[in-house]
């Protein structure tokens, strides 16, 4: 613990514990999401499944738009403790009403989730990097931001566990209910470090050029929502979607504000500026492939993973409300895609046909006959692999650079984010080994298909989003911190909504493997964006961070 002193903030841990209990209450409810408008057995809104992901990659996206307008309030008005407070709070009382059975209730309070966590999100990124400023404790940024982002996720691990005790053993809403109380214990551990924060809480004050909030919700945030509004009318699904065709139209005019803190910049502040412009736009296709393990590859567990479990695992998890008996007469399901139907016909070929398809959910084939029921794991566990790897990989992934460093062969953070992006890359590949072990979708397979391809975009998310988070506290001018921190999300959420754009097409592919084929051949046109202008980058890093 002396030597975590020495190296970090004593704010660190504080600061670890509260985004510890953030997450778990947002991975809680997210983790439950799609699969609580899609239940029609167990009290959710039955909603279609293809709907139900468009808005969900609605919901993530609008989690990460808000942070540019709570980043620039925070960082002008409010100051960070009481952005994270009031944005604290707001999602608390969210998750809370998300356990009342009402779709229209269900909406609002997904609003005021979205809304608290702009507030929230930037805040507490752009404190932990404040605290770094000192020469103290410079030059361990990186590593810093690496072990609150093992704290965002030691909460995506247990969520999932919780969520599915809660939900099997009592009900929906307790599970939601059960998000808002993590929420507001994360609050209450934050109040410990307040005497530490209190230098990296200080407003900076604007610069003569500079935009001012009014100037902000009347010329962006407002022409935003008009450009919403018409994207949401014009005839037609553009992109899929009338959300997602409103979505895209209101960032446009947040997009112009972002590229005009380039264009009026002093000549001081323009090349770090560009620089972070250009990571956020190499960074928005990671988004896009890695927020799909909401959607398609929930799904893949949901409906392609063989879920089920031996009797001695089944006495071990039962207990504790982790398996689930489903019965092959009883748990026929309608499902309006095309995919493979397990069902085979006489000749064992698997069934399709272009209408409806009944689909025995989890059913091994040598039960169906007499229809007796099988255990299986719940669906919303497989949630918790992505933040597993994530505590297990954290530790391995800071000591290589901190070999690295001690070589002075560490890579720059540009460099991290961007060969990030091509081991994300190869993630995808796993997956297609997995839809031809599937002989495409017609056999359930192991789940460790799922737990590899985790493990490998894991790997490519540790090099890249907690240091964006680094990057952005790094190269950002001190006044426009949390704004561009903003930024960053802003691109998180373009690729979120994106994500539910990629994941509504699995639908329209006959063929499973060209579906994460696609996937790849997107990060791998990143990853070359990102190569030919590392260069460039890393010029920039080097001469801002001297």
């Amino acid at each position: 613990m002396s030597d975590l002193n020495r190296k970090h903030p004593k704010a660190l841990p504080y600061l670890f514990l509260t985004e510890m209990w953030e997450r778990f209450g947002y991975y809680l409810m997210l983790g439950i999401f799609v699969l609580y408008l899609t239940d029609a057995d167990k009290g959710g809104f039955a909603i279609d499944n293809k709907i139900a992901v468009d808005v969900f990659g609605t919901f993530i996206a609008f989690t990460y738009l808000t942070p540019f307008i709570g980043g620039f309030i925070a960082d002008r008005k409010l100051g960070y403790v009481k952005s994270i407070y009031i944005g604290g709070a707001m999602m608390g009382l969210g998750y809370m009403g998300l356990a009342v059975h009402n779709l229209q209730f269900f909406y609002a309070c997904v609003a005021l989730i979205v809304i608290g966590n702009g507030f929230f999100k930037p805040s507490i990124s752009t404190l932990l990097g404040n605290l770094y400023s000192t020469d103290q404790y410079r030059n361990n940024k990186d590593a810093g931001y690496n072990i609150f982002y093992m704290g965002i996720n030691i909460g995506a691990f247990i969520c999932n566990i919780i969520a599915a005790f809660m939900r099997n053993k009592y009900s929906w809403g307790a599970a939601f209910m059960t998000a808002g109380i993590g929420m507001f214990v994360g609050l209450i551990i934050f109040s410990f470090t307040l005497k530490e924060v209190k230098e990296a809480n200080q407003l900076k004050p604007a610069e003569k050029g500079d935009a001012s909030i009014t100037q902000v919700l009347s010329m962006v945030f407002l022409p935003a929502i008009v450009a919403g509004i018409l994207g949401w009318m014009i005839p037609g699904d553009i992109l899929g979607s009338d959300s997602t065709d409103a979505f895209i139209a209101a960032c446009i005019p947040i997009c112009i504000f972002f590229g005009s803190l380039y264009v009026k910049a002093n000549a001081f502040d323009k090349k770090p500026i560009a620089a972070l412009l250009a990571i956020f736009v190499v960074s928005i296709m990671f988004w896009a492939v890695f927020k799909q393990n909401g959607t398609a590859l929930t799904n893949w567990a949901k409906y392609y993973t063989d879920r089920s479990v031996s009797t001695t695992t089944e006495n071990v998890l039962k207990p504790i409300y982790l398996v689930e008996q489903v019965s092959s007469k009883k748990d026929l399901v309608t499902m309006y895609d095309n995919q493979y139907n397990v069902l085979k016909d006489a000749a064992g070929k698997p069934i399709k046909d272009s209408g409806m398809h009944v689909y025995f959910k989890n059913a091994p084939e040598q039960i169906r006959a007499d229809g007796s029921s099988v255990s299986t794991v719940n669906t919303e566990l497989f949630q918790s692999i992505n933040p597993g790897w994530v505590v297990a990989l954290t530790p391995l992934v800071v000591m290589f650079f901190m070999f690295l460093a001690k070589r002075k062969r560490e890579p720059t953070t540009p460099s991290k984010i961007t060969w990030g992006i091509l081991i994300s890359a190869l993630s995808t590949l796993v997956m297609v080994g997995a839809v031809y072990a599937s002989n495409n979708g017609a056999n359930k397979v192991s789940a460790l298909w799922l737990v590899a391809s985790y493990g490998v975009i894991t790997i490519g998310e540790l090099f890249l989003s907690p240091m964006g988070l680094s990057l952005v506290s790094k190269l950002s001018p001190p006044r426009l911190t949390a704004l561009m921190m903003g930024g960053f999300f802003l691109s998180i959420s373009i690729g979120n909504k994106l994500s539910g754009v990629l994941a509504s097409m699995w639908y329209s592919y006959d063929i499973k493997a060209n579906f994460f084929l696609v996937n790849c051949v997107l990060l791998l046109l990143a990853f070359i964006l990102g190569i030919s202008i590392l260069k460039w980058m890393n010029k920039i890093f080097k001469e801002y961070m001297k």
